[in-house]
């Protein structure tokens, strides 16, 4: 058996030779990994996982590994197969051999040893792999993967010894063969020389908690995850070429050219309406901002804070930014995060109407669980090819190679803290990326002190910079550099809205009783649509804005959507729903409009009603929407008055960023109020939200009460800047928010406990898709159709399509009325716990104007 194959002919397809393998992914560093890239002492970046790829897979030469491959016979003991474990070894002789420094030679042995897996806690799982115990005969399951990887390599010297030479000879550079791995490993010195890297010199086996660097975890994220993105495209077959991997830069100047058409005819002395003042004042910000930037950028960029209010056009004015930066500093690629998904499209829609592009290009991606990521060449016949061996569009647009990538915070933040194997291929991408946080006081108060330890990776080990970019920045990062000259002034000269305190928070405020009642709240927003003005009412829970919806709904409104349903059902698909039209259907009804908004509704039924209201409020129409927070942050929609639940300070500042957001009138009201208990539950939802874990409503009332002046009036500025500042250093200072262990884990290489943490809340959930056309029931039967016939890729182009029609619904414990309501309704994709609730079929689980509801218990089902 003298051929070595790395992947086996089949399919009618030739087989991979093992060696021209390993060269081809050795090739593709060069595109993954810039040349001047370093490691934290200062070696090459591309020269160490050069070398890992020359040794990665080097445990398929092994003849049990071939007998496998290519004739499905397993060995005995079966981690025989296993070919990471030999190559982890060969990895940290190789880089030793040419001299690279300890920590590094770590770096490559676990890259290579977890390639196929996800990271471990390093010097625990370095420890783990080298121990060997002195005279006991009795070998524990370590000491025997020891023992087989010298059995290996006893049957690669037996057997292809030449191929052998040969990887060595490329994977050092010639400094190191073959011979001597092989002396080192059966005499033993090796595991010895591994395990004392990060070993205790006491007797059995210990780790030394100072053995390895805090720049350690970067630096094996770094080598694994280009080790990874080479290895994973070398095997789908993508094009082994620069082209592959490069982005489409958008340009600097498409984005000011369209920014100058804008303000056109924008002068300080011309500004006479309030709204030629708010886009005097954009621009001014703009052009303050694009002046700041060259000073940062010559100061060698780091972490910058970008403070505007609301309604100021932030979205083109960070971008305008991170271009800029991206060109000042020779960088590729800009990344820009956001909280939700909810307002992602928001943000694509922008660039793509800036570019004239879409989201299946080199210039722009779109990255979410809920978007379709790829990045195609129509035109190249190798990357057709590609795709039928596997998703290599796919593969790349989750790596993130286009120039922009619009993503979630999630996304880009758990794939740096424990990532999984697939995740870890979008870290090549950042390195010398402009990356944009929008709204980062969004994040969850436990990532407080994780966030800046994570971005001081990027800005450090990747060469990243970013932009911290909110009108209520939270203040997570040291020496930051403010891209607006005076944000204050800004606040100052825009100022749109007023708040007041409803009686029941000045109640919360002076003895946490007596919340508001729905009936009673529900008869203020009917008084305030009445009198003509739109109105939006932010709730804290689905189970409020749910109960505050049912309240007001009478006959003097029109419910919006139901007449959505009735536009879903003539069109066939929400896409096909003209939100202008719909609204000028409402209109002609003369009666007002009444609209709900959560995630109970599809993702796609959302942005129309999104788009409907807007298109309603612009004309002016008494319109009363009612949502969850899904609104506060980066939806572009503007009411007269706004309804804020009692909650945090930025997100009663983010929800006024919804009311008089273009100087529609003179001057908006936002009412502060707080909900009492909905249904039959124990706490108000405020408290249930906010005072769980840290408890933050007492902060928040402590900081009205001294913001508030003696007549209890609160202006705008006493809100958004000096309510904001005195709020989040209460946070810092008195309930010092944030796990330090979380950033504990990052400076001690645990990689295997990062994993164990996500920025959502790790709680039971179902996805279900709802079908409610018989276009979308047809391709619920079509999924159905490709899992009986085993017609895989057809499958997960389906279920992809789905996205825009999910829910994902939460539940308690598996006995939860919630849970039953779930588990009534028919697996869609039985693997993947994807369910289908067709509203036709399940009328009782399905509001038309709420979304997905939990049916009442029937008398049969409570005596089951």
């Amino acid at each position: 058996m003298a051929e070595r194959y790395s992947h086996p002919p089949e399919g009618g397809r030739e087989g991979v030779a093992l060696e021209v393998h390993l060269a081809d992914v050795a090739d593709r560093v060069a595109h993954v990994v810039p040349d001047d890239a370093t490691t934290p002492t200062d070696g090459s970046l591309r020269s160490v996982v050069e070398t890992l790829a020359w040794v990665h897979d080097f445990g398929k030469a092994t003849t049990y590994f071939q007998e496998y491959l290519l004739e499905d016979s397993e060995a005995d003991p079966p981690m025989l197969r296993h070919h990471a474990p030999i190559g982890s070894f060969a990895a940290y002789h190789a880089l030793d051999t040419q001299g690279f420094d300890t920590e590094t030679c770590l770096a490559g042995f676990v890259a290579v040893a977890k390639h196929h897996g996800r990271l471990p806690n390093v010097a625990e799982y370095v420890v783990d792999r080298t121990h060997r115990r002195d005279g006991d005969s009795r070998q524990n399951s370590v000491e025997k993967r020891q023992t087989v990887v010298l059995k290996q390599i006893g049957d690669i010297h037996d057997t292809v010894p030449d191929l052998a030479e040969t990887v060595f000879e490329n994977a050092t550079g010639g400094s190191g063969g073959w011979e001597s791995f092989v002396r080192s490993y059966q005499s033993g010195s090796l595991l010895s020389e591994i395990e004392e890297t990060v070993g205790t010199q006491t007797a059995g086996r210990g780790v030394d908690p100072d053995a390895l660097s805090s720049s350690c975890y970067g630096l094996v994220l770094q080598c694994w995850s280009a080790l990874v993105l080479a290895d994973k495209t070398s095997a789908a077959g993508a094009a082994n070429e620069s082209e592959t991997y490069a982005p489409s830069q958008p340009g600097f100047e498409t984005i000011s050219d369209y920014i100058e058409d804008l303000e056109a005819g924008v002068d300080a002395d011309k500004a006479g309406t309030k709204t030629e003042r708010l886009n005097y004042h954009r621009s001014d910000a703009r052009k303050n901002v694009l002046d700041n930037v060259a000073s940062f950028a010559e100061s060698g960029g780091g972490v910058a804070t970008l403070t505007l209010p609301t309604g100021m056009g932030k979205t083109l004015t960070g971008l305008s930014a991170a271009f800029a930066l991206r060109d000042a500093l020779g960088g590729n690629r800009v990344v820009y995060g956001l909280p939700f998904t909810s307002i992602i499209d928001q943000v694509v829609d922008e660039i793509q109407e800036i570019y004239e592009t879409d989201t299946a290009g080199r210039l722009l991606t779109a990255h979410h669980h809920l978007s379709e990521t790829t990045i195609r060449d129509t035109d190249d016949q190798s990357a057709d090819d590609a795709d039928r061996n596997d998703d290599v569009a796919g593969m790349l647009g989750e790596s993130w190679r286009a120039g922009v990538t619009v993503t979630t915070f999630v996304q880009l933040f758990e794939s740096l803290a424990g990532p999984q194997n697939r995740q870890s291929m979008k870290l090549p991408a950042l390195r010398d990326a402009v990356v944009v946080l929008d709204e980062p006081q969004s994040l969850p108060l436990d990532w407080w002190k994780l966030v800046p330890r994570l971005v001081d990776v990027l800005t450090e080990q990747y060469n990243a910079t970013v932009i911290a970019m909110t009108a209520t920045q939270p203040r997570l990062f040291e020496d930051e550099f403010e891209l607006v000259d005076d944000p204050d002034r800004y606040f100052e000269v825009v100022r749109r809205v007023s708040y007041e305190l409803d009686d029941s928070t000045e109640r919360y405020i002076e003895s946490q009783s007596e919340p508001k009642s729905y009936a009673a709240a529900a008869n203020e927003l009917r008084a305030a649509v009445e009198s003509g003005q739109t109105t939006l009412a932010v709730c804290n829970t689905i189970d409020s804005a749910r109960e505050l919806t049912e309240q007001v709904g009478d006959g003097s409104f029109v419910d919006v959507g139901r007449l959505y349903d009735d536009e879903l059902q003539e069109a066939g698909s929400a896409d096909d729903v003209d939100p202008v039209e719909l609204a000028k259907r409402v209109a002609a009804t003369d009666d007002n409009a009444l609209l709900h908004l959560s995630t109970r509704l599809r993702p796609a039924d959302r942005l129309t009603l999104i788009e409907t209201a807007k298109a309603l409020t612009e004309r002016g129409h008494p319109t009363l929407a009612i949502s969850t927070q899904l609104v506060e942050a980066g939806v572009d929609i503007s009411f007269d008055r706004v309804f804020r639940d009692l909650a945090p300070i930025d997100s009663i500042v983010q929800a006024a960023g919804r009311c008089n957001r273009s100087f529609e009138r003179e001057q908006g009201v936002v009412t502060v109020w707080w909900l009492d208990v909905p249904d039959e539950q124990s706490k108000t939802p405020a408290e249930a939200v906010y005072n769980r874990g840290t408890t933050l409503l007492p902060t928040v009332a402590d900081t009205l009460r001294q913001i508030r002046d003696e007549s209890g009036s609160l202006s705008e500025t006493d809100v958004a800047r000096r309510g904001v500042e005195w709020y989040f250093e209460r946070l810092r200072e008195d309930k010092d928010v944030g796990k330090q262990t979380y950033a504990d884990w990052v400076d001690d290489a645990k990689a295997k406990e990062l994993g164990t943490i996500s920025l959502i809340d790790e709680q039971l959930s179902a996805e279900i898709v709802v079908t409610r056309t018989p276009a979308e029931r047809e391709r619920a039967e079509a999924i159905r159709n490709a899992q009986r016939n085993f017609e895989f890729e057809t499958l997960g182009q389906l279920v992809d399509e789905t996205k825009p029609l999910r829910i994902s619904v939460p539940y308690y414990s598996e006995d939860s009325e919630t849970a039953d309501a779930i588990t009534d309704l028919p697996p869609l994709v039985e693997d993947e716990g994807i369910y289908e609730l067709d509203v036709q079929q399940n009328p009782s689980h399905f509001d038309r104007t709420t979304g997905f509801v939990v049916p009442e218990a029937s008398v049969d089902h409570q005596f089951l």
